[in-house]
């Protein structure tokens, strides 16, 4: 990289910015109008649409185009990612030509551009599609804008079947989308906020941590070749002990990494303006300013494949998995939601007139409620096998969902639901005196950090921490808005029916308290067997299995169903999609873990034993490598055993048998490794892993 500027902002990206300045005036006017109202163009705005995004990116190199989108499958935890594309050249045949044979001429017509087809029955579908039903049909989210990365444009798109259904984590998004946006705007006709606003956007801004290791080190591990994550490992003699990889210096060859990712990002269009080290040795942290959540999303799992791109070329490799590394800090993807008006107006602000604190307050009884009432429907959105090994521990926070509102706001709150009205809770940031004449005051939030709560308040915007490094961000905010949307659709319709608005909010809160928490979500008292949450009736669906139980019930067929996201028979597909990732997950690490032990772990361990033959030095190294190889043929036992009937049962018996057995064969083999010889182990040890990427990088001709 020859240096990073500011010149190279959103070169690369085609903007509504660059939209309006290419384009023709009325195609530009007829484009805007007809994205916002939903409705289609004319074949003719379309061609001259895609003839100047062919200019265009052609002028940056782009030879081909793609249709970019996100099939519903495992999101890849060890590469990220996981879109489908594919690269379709800007050539067609002149079929006008009078000759027999028609010459190929440079095209990109406007259909071709804004919706294709393709051949989708291999992506997991749930039963929604067979392989004499395969069609699957693209089209662009014109609410997304296109790209040019290397020698093609790509096109960000949903995916669906024949009949419409939803295939890919996108569509479920912008519809939900639309039902935040369309209850939204109803609600705020009652609290008298921004009546006039023509619409409600979600915005997004996502903090993403990773793992930076040695390219070398990577590909000596077959388990974080093929499952992300380290499946054996002894704990090292320095970890995160002592806090020293948090906030501290970004090592050099990890530095050089995020320098060039940054210059890649801005052409691209993507903000990124935070780096730094996380927790853990080897952790480290990109973020980006928010946008329109489904613009993010494609962002952001764009920006997950250059960071793997770039790593690459630096002789690195990024872990996007949620916990590479056991009794290391896991790794999230922390999603900053918020809502604005088109007027700009940020509807989780408190604000400092009475409309916006009513109309505040009635917003977080709706996300009360919907924590409350479809806790389930979000702890399904962070299920995945891989987040379950995060949730619960290290900045992480537990399988229970709640709301942390702040100890002010929960004061406001309970004086609400005792008559108080909704206004008094204002936008009013106390100073902070630092006791040091050198420094200036600080001006602190109304409302405290809380890590370990999985939706806390943020003075402006909720997070939602529970979201997994890995995961694409488009399912864990579908099950969110909708529950949401669906809040706001029961308030408005109790102050429609009658009921005076600062009651109905009182009844909201009232009904839906106990989900709002703001102690230790980490402690016992709290989470724990006969804890303060199961006394609260709260769910812990501890697995995500334990999650995808709840997914297609009644109650959650009506909340999908009314709030027109997800049909019932597309609710039901995408659970059996959820059980069959989980289950290929488990079995991939099985199989792989199997392997380690037979064609690595063992042999080492046979030949470390002979060097003490005739010796009284072995010092119980027969027993404890006699236990590997029997814990290793058990689980080996147990894979085998795998009812082969897909769906609930696998998933539900990967949980349950495979994966106890593996952490028993991992606890046994952890104890191998602290007794092998270090030149016969046959994998990179964790202190290698973390710390290896420390060193100079190799030189590159």
């Amino acid at each position: 990289m020859t240096g990073t500027t500011l010149d190279v902002m959103a070169t690369h990206q085609f903007n509504d910015q660059r939209a309006q300045e290419l384009l023709p005036r009325d195609v530009w006017k007829r484009f805007r109008d007809l994205r916002e109202s939903g409705e289609d163009l004319s074949g003719e705005d379309m061609d001259a649409i895609a003839e100047c995004l062919f200019e265009w990116s052609t002028g940056l190199g782009a030879v081909n185009f793609a249709h970019i989108f996100y099939p519903a499958r495992s999101s890849g935890a060890q590469i990220g990612g996981a879109a489908g594309m594919k690269h379709d050249s800007f050539v067609e045949l002149d079929h006008g030509a009078p000759s027999a044979i028609k010459p190929i001429v440079l095209s990109f017509e406007g259909k071709r551009m804004f919706t294709g087809e393709t051949d989708g029955s291999s992506f997991p579908n749930g039963g929604l599609r067979a392989t004499h039903t395969a069609a699957g049909f693209t089209s662009w989210d014109r609410s997304s804008a296109p790209w040019v990365y290397g020698d093609t444009l790509y096109i960000p798109c949903v995916l669906v079947s024949h009949y419409g259904h939803a295939l890919d984590e996108k569509t479920p998004l912008l519809r939900s989308s639309d039902a935040i946006c369309r209850e939204s705007r109803r609600l705020m006709q009652h609290t008298e906020f921004e009546a006039e606003s023509t619409k409600v956007t979600i915005n997004m801004g996502c903090e993403q941590e990773f793992f930076v290791i040695d390219r070398e080190m990577y590909m000596k591990r077959p388990d974080l070749f093929a499952c992300g994550r380290t499946l054996i490992g002894a704990a090292p003699p320095r970890g995160q002990n002592t806090d020293l990889n948090y906030f501290g210096t970004i090592p050099p060859r990890v530095k050089a990494l995020f320098e060039e990712f940054q210059e890649r990002a801005w052409k691209l269009g993507i903000s990124s303006m935070v780096s730094h080290n996380e927790v853990a040795p080897a952790q480290h942290e990109f973020a980006p300013i928010y946008l329109v959540a489904n613009a993010a999303a494609d962002q952001n799992i764009l920006s997950m494949d250059v960071l793997n791109q770039v790593a690459i070329d630096h002789g690195l490799m990024v872990l996007f998995h949620e916990k590479p590394f056991k009794g290391l800090n896991g790794s999230g993807k922390h999603n900053n939601w918020g809502l604005t008006t088109s007027t700009g107006k940020n509807v989780f602000s408190p604000g400092t007139t009475d409309a916006h604190q009513r109309n505040f307050m009635a917003m977080v009884s709706c996300l009360a409620y919907a924590c409350y009432k479809h806790g389930d429907v979000i702890r399904v959105g962070v299920a995945t096998a891989t987040n379950d090994h995060r949730l619960g521990a290290q900045e992480a926070p537990p399988a229970i969902i709640s709301l942390y509102t702040g100890i002010g706001m929960e004061e406001h709150i309970r004086k609400i639901i005792d008559g108080a009205p909704l206004e008094g809770y204002k936008e009013e940031k106390g100073k902070l005196d630092t006791g040091a004449r050198a420094c200036v005051n600080l001006v602190r939030n109304l409302e405290d950090r809380n890590r370990t709560a999985p939706f806390p308040f943020c003075g402006n915007r909720f997070e939602f921490r529970a979201v997994g490094s890995a995961q694409n961000i488009n399912f864990p905010l579908t099950m969110l808005n909708t529950a949401v949307a669906e809040g706001m659709h029961i308030l408005s319709s109790k102050v429609e029916s009658g009921t005076p608005l600062r009651d109905a909010v009182a009844e909201m809160f009232r009904e839906n308290w106990d989900t709002i928490f703001n102690g230790n979500g980490y402690g016992e008292e709290w989470n724990g067997e006969g804890g303060e949450a199961e006394r609260r009736g709260l769910l812990n669906l501890r697995t995500s299995v334990d999650a995808y139980e709840y997914l297609n019930s009644a109650k959650n067929q009506t909340l999908f169903d009314s709030m027109k996201v997800l049909s019932p028979k597309e609710l039901k597909a995408r659970q059996e999609v959820l059980y069959e990732n989980y289950s290929q997950h488990v079995l991939i690490e099985a199989n792989c873990m199997v392997d380690m032990m037979e064609t690595g772990v063992l042999p080492a361990c046979a030949r470390d034993l002979q060097g003490y033959a005739g010796t009284a030095l072995s010092g119980r190294r027969e027993e404890i490598y006699a236990k590997v190889a029997a814990k290793a043929e058990e689980l080996k036992l147990c894979v085998d055993a795998l009812p082969h009937n897909g769906g609930h049962e696998e998933s539900r018996y990967c949980c349950d048998v495979i994966l106890p057995a593996m952490e028993t064969l991992r606890a046994a083999c952890d104890q191998a490794e602290g007794k092998c010889a270090a030149a016969l182990w046959p994998y990179p040890n964790y202190s290698a892993l973390t710390l290896g990427h420390h060193s100079e990088p190799p030189l590159r001709g």
